[in-house]
């Protein structure tokens, strides 16, 4: 068999995020028996801080029974010269699987991912963050049972997060997803391009816009990101002013919600009383530490898939 990797989503294709999410559901019921990762080692190389997506896959390769390395972002001698071809010949002859966040493009990943032995798992880069996606269609198909005709709505920057949602909602069929970002400070133009090819390959819906006074009602799930992505400051010394009407509030909320059954959603961290209310986090629709307690499951689920394709070792 020859070795996956995780890369994008565009990459992972439908029947694949559907197994996966499907997978991520069986786990969070119980159903992880053996130890599918025994005698296999895993790498986490983040460059960048993370509190869940980290955890999430230590632990994760841990109860599937691997043995787990951490580097951080000054660990490897890559930051003191040494070629990314060369670390990952060395790195290739030690570890089944390397799951690497890096505030940069993904190329550096692209490059480790063209050997024949070790598996690399994008857990985000700038412009996605796919085992994200992965866990926010786990959230939405416990919730509603099927992922048909979820209308999600997405108020924010349209930032990594928002892009994975949007490659993830596109091959999905009969999934909706509607983002309203700020001008500006929405999708980048080839992704949602990408998001939109795929949206009318699987019979989806991704739509953008940029007035907040337009927003949809009777949607399924309120999705919010933190404003400053990995807490990277924005160029416009304004930029807290345009993004201030994008707060999700109670009254967001009460206007768009499908009476009871509208949940609300949030990668984490948040912002409290910046990019959501304590009311609105806290509050009986909020799905957002379930919603991270999923990201556990799709790293188990994630790590298994990615194994199960490594015949090699």
């Amino acid at each position: 068999m020859s070795v996956r990797h995780l890369l994008t989503l565009a990459e992972l294709g439908s029947e694949n995020l559907s197994r996966l999410v499907d997978r991520s559901l069986e786990i969070a019921a119980g159903d992880c028996k053996g130890s599918p990762l025994a005698n296999k080692t895993v790498g986490i190389y983040f460059r960048g801080t993370s509190t869940r997506t980290r955890t999430a896959f230590t632990v994760g390769a841990i109860r599937l029974g691997a043995s787990t390395i951490a580097y951080g972002p000054n660990d490897l001698q890559i930051m003191t010269g040494e070629t990314v071809d060369d670390t990952t010949r060395v790195l290739s002859g030690f570890l089944d699987a390397l799951v690497m966040r890096t505030n940069a493009s993904m190329e550096e990943m692209r490059v480790m991912a063209a050997q024949g032995r070790m598996s690399i798992i994008n857990a985000m880069s700038d412009n996605e963050h796919p085992t994200q996606a992965i866990a926010d269609l786990t959230t939405l198909k416990e919730e509603f049972k099927q992922l048909n005709r979820v209308h999600v709505l997405y108020v924010g920057e349209g930032n990594n997060t928002a892009a994975a949602l949007a490659l993830g909602v596109s091959m999905t069929p009969g999934m909706r997803l509607t983002l309203v970002t700020p001008e500006g400070y929405g999708l980048p133009e080839d992704m949602l391009k990408t998001a939109r090819n795929f949206a009318r390959q699987y019979d989806a819906c991704v739509e953008e816009h940029h007035d907040i006074d337009k927003l949809p009602r009777s949607v399924n799930a309120v999705y919010a990101t933190r404003w400053q992505t990995m807490g990277v400051p924005k160029a416009d010394p304004n930029w807290q002013k345009i993004f201030e009407p994008y707060k999700v509030t109670e009254k967001m909320m009460a206007e768009v919600s499908k009476s009871s059954e509208t949940v609300f959603m949030h990668d984490l961290p948040a912002v409290r009383g910046g990019d959501v209310t304590d009311g609105v986090l806290d509050g009986p629709q909020s799905r957002a530490f379930r919603q991270a307690w999923h990201k556990l499951t799709s790293a188990m689920a994630v790590l298994e898939w990615c194994a199960n394709g490594n015949g090699n070792k």
